[in-house]
């Protein structure tokens, strides 16, 4: 049997363990999936004991993927571009780092949520590390451009800057949004965790297809997004799903299928 967990800080609500258990059974693997809770200061040290017990790979999610990008031997395109990590594979001593967050979230757009990202105007609320981690899998669809505006105007010119290299990317302050429509608003801000909105025009949301990183609850952003007159609305769940699905792959060289395991925790978690 082949151990694999998931790291973070809180660690109790991680859908991880019945996500890849569904896969492995899909899949014809024998794989044990479990949650680790580290502490803040021993994220390094909790890591390389489950390394040193067999563990052959494990996920890492909030606030510990600056570290695991740190720890990586090697790194994907997607890790080195999102300075950040969410999956480790262990292979002859060395340990690789993916960042599986921008694949899973186009997955979920374009093949559960049926939308074609080629040509398309984007504006992603907030400049923070979620934002960074998905710009490279959407700017690889080849959309017209990417509108990043964030509560501090510099962060997103500088991210804005960083990318500029794979695509038409603009960074502006949250307070310079348009009241213009766009095509596709994503919501990458920490604000429905608080059950907050972001001070935005409803007229950007007109027809466009909104989506927030959140997953679980109708957030204030997805209310929002139908009160302002959207042409679809869905919240993360599709995404963790998909990101899940990319890591076990990068493990396990073989893809699940998603659709039955999205099915079953919508029906769960709502």
């Amino acid at each position: 049997m082949d151990n694999y967990a998931v790291f973070g800080n809180p660690i109790e609500h991680s859908l991880s363990p019945t996500i890849h258990t569904q896969f492995a059974e899909q899949t014809g693997c024998d794989i044990r999936y479990t949650k680790i809770l580290a502490a803040k200061d021993e994220f390094t040290d909790c890591a390389l004991d489950f390394i040193s017990s067999g563990g052959k790979g494990f996920n890492i999610t909030v606030p510990f993927k600056i570290e695991a990008f740190k720890i990586a031997n090697h790194l994907t395109l997607n890790a080195k571009t999102a300075g950040a990590v969410n999956t480790i594979k262990i292979q002859d001593g060395e340990l690789y780092g993916e960042n599986t967050d921008g694949k899973g979230l186009v997955n979920d757009l374009c093949n559960n949520l049926g939308l074609s990202l080629e040509g398309k105007d984007i504006l992603i609320l907030g400049a923070g590390g979620a934002t960074q981690g998905i710009l490279l899998p959407l700017l690889e669809q080849k959309p017209v451009r990417i509108l990043i505006a964030n509560r501090t105007k510099a962060r997103a010119e500088k991210l804005a800057m960083d990318f500029a290299t794979h695509g038409k990317v603009c960074g502006f302050g949250m307070d310079q949004i348009k009241a213009k429509p766009v095509d596709i608003v994503i919501n990458a801000t920490s604000a429905s965790l608080s059950g907050e909105m972001p001070a935005i025009l409803p007229g950007v949301a007109k027809g466009a297809f909104c989506y927030d990183l959140m997953y679980g609850q109708k957030t204030p952003f997805m209310n929002w997004a139908k009160q302002s007159g959207a042409s679809g609305v869905s919240d993360g769940l599709g995404m963790l799903v998909e990101q899940a699905a990319e890591a076990y792959y990068f493990w396990r060289g073989v893809m699940p299928k998603t659709d039955e395991v999205l099915s079953s925790l919508r029906a769960t978690i709502g």
